[in-house]
Formats: structure tokens, C-alpha cells, sequence
């Protein structure tokens, strides 16, 4: 059954609930990107269950009917925001293709077997001069907003694209307000009990499809700055430059007490983090919280971390991120928001060390850049495909063995992680031929697309 986000209605209220249960996530959904260019993207659904005779398998694959999707971010219909209406089901998975700039509703009720409900073709975000569809937040109205990476010709500026209860694309969100002092969009998160939104920056497709030139970096190319908005009245209120230590500012995330006016973001190109909060005098501020310092790399020089993802355990504890240049998943305590505390790390590949942390020391391609985190905080799971430009780029080994699949056992309470040597899956011999693993779900929600009010 559909998750309900009602708390009297069926199924688990919200992934709050469920941890406190002791619910355990039986089924990972995970978006695939084909290695092949004459092939579809597709969903896995993979059995995390350990008593399943299954576990650790794919136990199906949902195809999408087009090719050159580049299925990247995606989210629900509904989540912990519309917790109060009975009416709402955690039941559809809102997918978009970041190169074709199609959305594909996902249909869950069979669980174990999804299908697809609908596809919005790419004309419905271009009339909006929109393109690249990449963060999906259900909203407690039941509308779903989208952040728009581009223009209709893949050029800045982006914005963010609203679906209503039936999907379809009725508008932007912020129509009535759309500044010329924010041309880039990534990431965002709402706090509705502070009335704020904070989005984050990346490129234009256009940029970043090509791979990664660092040329284009000096030319500004690539944001650096934060942007925060009036969240009820839909309305921009400042930008906060990051400066170069804030360089390509990825996923942020607020805390998840709705009553703690505090969040961070990634840089990547920065290898940093930055801690955004709200002082006494209810402004909102930016302080780097974490700089993670260059290693050296096989040639000699100096490699930045390039922090991808990252996500708080849901009791707000524990900060988890990736860093995909140096092969590394971090913990950090965030028990003193200033001052994180590191606790925990594990080796995954990389471009800096010849080993990781498998005992056999496998060959594997890529560094870690996907994360999704158990709701018990106890287990992490990893994929190491960024963009397939990207990859080709940096990991060309990804594109003839594909992804892997890696799960970090955590521990929750004093600290500390520890690769698990028995879960692991290849995605090279895939029905089609290698593929790229990028973003994890569970049908009961997660920690990064559940926002409570």
C-alpha cells in the first residue's frame, strides 16, 4: 500500500514515524542512465530486505519509451508537508530527464512493479521557457515544484516550474517575481514555520553538459552564491555570494525539526560547507562550516574534493556527504551546528588513492556520489554517477562497467561507519549493457524529499 500522509490515515504517516516503528525499507528505487546511447534510461527496483530470498537483487526495471533522458533527480507527489490531509498518498515518483526536459509520473501502487502513469513532454516546461528539470519538492497544497537548471535553449536563467494534483505544468512559482540577481538554479528547500526558502546554483545546461571545462569557471560560468526567498509570497529577498571557497554550491538541506532555522550546503568545486541560520535579529546568514583541504593526486597536483551530495540523518544528528574527486563518504556530528566533528569515513575510489576500503580491494570506477540513508540512520547507500558527460570525462571506466550499488553500515548514536563487504551490486551487465547509477528512493520517503511543516 501507498504510504499516507495523513497521521489517522493508512500506511506510515511519515518516514518520522515509520524510524520510531522501527519500520524497516524493504525496496530502493534507483534511476538508471544507460551507458549505451541508443538505449533507454530506466527505474530499478532493488530488494534491500536481507530476509528476502531476493535481497540484494533487481527485481525490476521500468523502461522508459525514449532514449536521451539522462534520468537524473526525482521526488513524490506527496510527502511529510501535506502530513494533515487524509487525502494525500505518497504514490506517484515525479522523475525528469535532465537532457530531454520530460517529466515521468511513476506509478507505485504495485510497489515492487511500477509503471508509468503519464509524460510531460518537454514543450510543457518550454512554454514556460524552461528546461533541465532537476529538484522535485511535494508542497502542502499538493502542487509539486520543480527547480528548472535552464532557459527553453539550455542558457540561463533557470526557475522553478509548478504541477498540479493531475500533473500538468500550470506556471512558475515565482511568476510574479523573477529577478534578474538570480540567473542560476540547482537545488532549494523550504522551512515553511520561517517562511524561507533557500535555493542553490549550479550551470547552464548548455555549460555543463560539455563536461567540466575549467576555463568556464573564470569566466562565471558556475554560481557561488545562495538565494533566499519569501516562501509564502513567493518572492526573492537577498543572494549571499559565497565566494570561492562556495564555488558550485549544490544539494542543501535544512534540518528536519521544523522548529530549527538551520541547513547546509555542499560546494563542490569549493570543497567546502556552508552552515545557513538564522540570527537573533531574524536575518539569515552563511558561514563556512567544513573546508575540506586538496589531496594530491597521481599526477602530483592538488585535487579538490568536488562535494557532491549530501543529506542529516532525520534525528538531525549526523551530516553525510560525498566527495566524488577524493573516493571518500563522510559523517560529521552536528550536535554543535557551528562546529561539525568528524566520525566517521569510508573509501569508495576515487581519483587520489590506488585502495578502498572492500577487503578484496575490488576494481571499481568512479568516486562516491549518491547517498540515501536508511530512516533508522543505520544504513547508507552509495552510487558513484554524477552526469554522464561528467563521468566520461573524469571516470571513463563508468561507461564499460557501469555503476555500483555500496551500503555503509552507520552507527547512529555514538558515531562511526563501516563498509558492509557483503553488499554489493554491478550494473555492467545490465539487460542493455552497462549503466550509471544516480538517485535512490524509498516508497515510504527519505531523508532528502520529506519536508514537515
Amino acid at each position: 500500500m501507498s504510504s499516507s500522509c495523513c497521521k489517522k490515515g493508512p500506511g506510515h504517516a511519515s518516514p518520522l514515524e515509520a524510524m520510531q516503528n522501527g519500520e524497516h525499507e524493504k525496496i530502493l528505487y534507483l534511476a538508471m542512465v544507460s551507458c549505451q546511447d541508443d538505449q533507454p534510461d530506466y527505474l530499478n527496483t532493488i530488494d534491500v530486505d536481507p530476509n528476502s530470498p531476493t535481497y540484494q537483487q533487481v527485481i525490476s526495471r521500468l523502461y522508459s519509451p525514449n532514449i536521451n533522458d539522462e534520468f537524473h533527480h526525482f521526488g513524490w507527489n506527496a510527502c511529510s508537508s501535506c502530513h494533515d490531509d487524509c487525502s494525500k498518498q505518497r504514490r506517484f515518483i515525479v522523475l525528469g530527464g535532465f537532457k530531454s526536459s520530460k517529466i515521468y509520473i511513476i506509478d507505485t501502487a504495485n510497489e515492487t512493479k511500477p509503471s508509468i502513469h503519464k509524460i510531460i513532454e518537454s514543450d510543457e516546461l518550454k512554454k514556460l521557457d524552461l528546461s533541465a528539470p532537476h529538484t522535485v519538492h511535494c508542497l502542502g497544497s499538493g502542487d509539486i515544484m520543480i527547480s528548472c537548471l535552464g532557459n527553453a535553449q539550455g542558457e540561463l536563467p533557470g526557475g522553478f516550474a509548478l504541477l498540479n494534483e493531475n500533473f500538468e505544468v500550470t506556471g512558475r512559482w515565482n511568476d510574479k517575481n523573477a529577478p534578474d540577481a538570480v540567473q542560476f538554479y540547482y537545488d532549494y528547500w523550504y522551512k515553511p514555520r520561517y517562511n524561507i526558502m533557500v535555493s542553490s546554483e549550479w550551470a547552464a545546461p548548455n555549460v555543463f553538459e560539455k563536461g567540466f571545462n575549467p576555463n568556464d569557471v573564470a569566466l562565471k560560468k558556475y554560481g557561488q552564491s545562495l538565494h533566499f526567498w519569501d516562501w509564502s509570497k513567493r518572492e526573492y529577498l537577498k543572494t549571499i555570494d559565497l565566494g570561492p571557497d562556495g564555488l558550485i554550491p549544490l544539494e542543501l538541506r535544512f534540518c528536519h525539526n521544523p522548529t530549527t532555522p538551520i541547513g547546509y550546503v555542499v560546494c563542490a568545486l569549493g570543497s567546502s560547507v556552508f552552515r545557513f541560520f538564522q540570527d537573533k535579529s531574524n536575518e539569515w546568514q552563511v558561514e563556512k562550516a567544513i573546508q575540506v583541504e586538496a589531496l594530491t593526486g597521481n599526477d602530483g597536483q592538488p585535487v579538490p574534493a568536488i562535494i557532491s551530495d549530501m543529506l542529516i540523518s532525520l534525528n538531525d544528528k549526523f551530516i553525510y556527504f560525498c566527495n566524488w574527486f577524493h573516493g571518500d563518504v563522510r559523517q560529521y556530528d552536528i550536535s554543535n551546528p557551528e562546529k561539525p566533528k568528524l566520525t566517521g569515513q569510508v573509501w569508495l575510489g576515487g581519483l587520489t588513492k590506488t585502495d578502498n576500503d572492500f577487503e578484496d580491494n575490488r576494481s571499481i570506477h568512479g568516486g562516491p556520489q549518491m547517498i540515501q540513508l536508511s530512516l533508522d540512520g543505520k544504513r547508507l547507500y552509495v552510487t558513484n554517477s554524477l552526469y554522464s558527460s561528467w563521468d566520461d570525462q573524469f571516470y571513463p571506466g563508468i561507461r564499460k562497467d557501469g555503476s555500483y550499488l555500496a551500503k555503509i553500515d552507520c552507527d547512529s548514536e555514538n558515531g562511526g561507519m563501516k563498509l558492509d563487504q557483503n553488499f554489493y551490486m554491478s550494473f555492467k551487465d545490465e539487460p542493455n549493457g552497462p549503466a550509471r547509477a544516480h538517485e535512490m528512493r524509498y516508497p515510504g520517503g527519505d531523508c532528502t524529499s520529506d519536508i514537515w511543516n
